[in-house]
Protein backbone atom coordinates (compact mmCIF):
# COMPACT_ATOMS: atom_id res chain seq x y z
CA UNK A 1 0.00 0.00 0.00
CA UNK A 2 2.81 2.55 1.22
CA UNK A 3 4.75 2.11 -2.38
CA UNK A 4 1.82 3.55 -4.36
CA UNK A 5 1.19 6.31 -2.18
CA UNK A 6 4.51 7.91 -2.36
CA UNK A 7 5.30 7.93 -6.45
CA UNK A 8 1.51 9.04 -6.22
CA UNK A 9 2.19 11.90 -3.92
CA UNK A 10 5.71 12.65 -5.64
CA UNK A 11 3.82 13.30 -9.14
CA UNK A 12 1.27 15.51 -7.43
CA UNK A 13 3.84 17.52 -5.65
CA UNK A 14 6.00 18.27 -8.96
CA UNK A 15 2.66 18.44 -10.84
CA UNK A 16 1.58 21.54 -8.16
CA UNK A 17 5.01 22.80 -8.86
CA UNK A 18 5.08 22.86 -12.44
CA UNK A 19 2.05 24.74 -12.61
CA UNK A 20 2.80 27.47 -10.28
CA UNK A 21 6.46 28.02 -12.50
CA UNK A 22 4.60 30.29 -15.56
CA UNK A 23 3.09 32.18 -12.67
CA UNK A 24 6.21 33.45 -11.14
CA UNK A 25 7.97 34.29 -14.21
CA UNK A 26 5.36 36.78 -15.36
CA UNK A 27 5.66 38.52 -12.12
CA UNK A 28 6.11 41.91 -13.19
CA UNK A 29 8.15 43.05 -10.38
CA UNK A 30 10.88 40.93 -11.19
CA UNK A 31 11.19 42.62 -14.81
CA UNK A 32 13.58 45.79 -15.60
CA UNK A 33 11.20 49.07 -16.40
CA UNK A 34 9.45 50.03 -19.68
CA UNK A 35 12.41 52.21 -19.95
CA UNK A 36 15.60 50.75 -18.88
CA UNK A 37 18.38 50.64 -21.11
CA UNK A 38 18.96 47.43 -23.12
CA UNK A 39 21.18 44.61 -21.49
CA UNK A 40 23.82 45.27 -24.28
CA UNK A 41 24.27 48.68 -23.63
CA UNK A 42 25.01 47.73 -20.00
CA UNK A 43 27.53 45.29 -21.20
CA UNK A 44 28.98 47.81 -23.69
CA UNK A 45 29.71 50.02 -20.83
CA UNK A 46 31.62 47.33 -19.27
CA UNK A 47 33.39 45.68 -21.70
CA UNK A 48 35.02 50.06 -22.17
CA UNK A 49 35.66 49.84 -18.17
CA UNK A 50 39.82 50.07 -18.11
CA UNK A 51 41.73 46.44 -18.07
CA UNK A 52 38.15 44.76 -18.55
CA UNK A 53 39.36 40.91 -19.47
CA UNK A 54 35.72 39.39 -19.45
CA UNK A 55 32.06 39.19 -17.96
CA UNK A 56 31.57 36.00 -15.18
CA UNK A 57 28.01 36.88 -14.26
CA UNK A 58 24.67 39.17 -15.04
CA UNK A 59 22.35 39.59 -12.76
CA UNK A 60 18.82 41.75 -12.45
CA UNK A 61 18.47 42.16 -8.72
CA UNK A 62 16.30 44.91 -6.87
CA UNK A 63 15.92 47.03 -9.88
CA UNK A 64 19.79 47.70 -10.82
CA UNK A 65 21.93 45.02 -13.08
CA UNK A 66 24.37 43.45 -11.24
CA UNK A 67 27.45 42.59 -13.38
CA UNK A 68 30.62 40.37 -12.24
CA UNK A 69 33.79 41.07 -14.44
CA UNK A 70 37.53 39.89 -14.30
CA UNK A 71 40.13 42.59 -15.39
CA UNK A 72 43.60 41.51 -17.00
CA UNK A 73 45.29 41.23 -13.68
CA UNK A 74 43.05 38.38 -13.04
CA UNK A 75 41.12 40.98 -10.22
CA UNK A 76 37.28 40.17 -9.68
CA UNK A 77 35.15 43.30 -10.12
CA UNK A 78 31.12 43.39 -8.97
CA UNK A 79 29.27 46.20 -10.08
CA UNK A 80 25.53 46.92 -10.11
CA UNK A 81 24.13 49.88 -13.09
CA UNK A 82 20.69 51.87 -12.53
CA UNK A 83 18.62 50.28 -14.78
CA UNK A 84 17.60 53.46 -16.23
CA UNK A 85 20.32 55.87 -16.44
CA UNK A 86 23.53 53.03 -17.10
CA UNK A 87 25.49 54.81 -14.73
CA UNK A 88 27.08 52.21 -11.61
CA UNK A 89 25.28 52.77 -8.02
Amino acid sequence: MTRKIVPTLLAAALMAGVGLAPAYAQTPDRAPPQNAMKLSEIVAKVEQREGFRYIDDIEWDDGAYEVTYYTTDKAKVEIRFDSVTGEPK
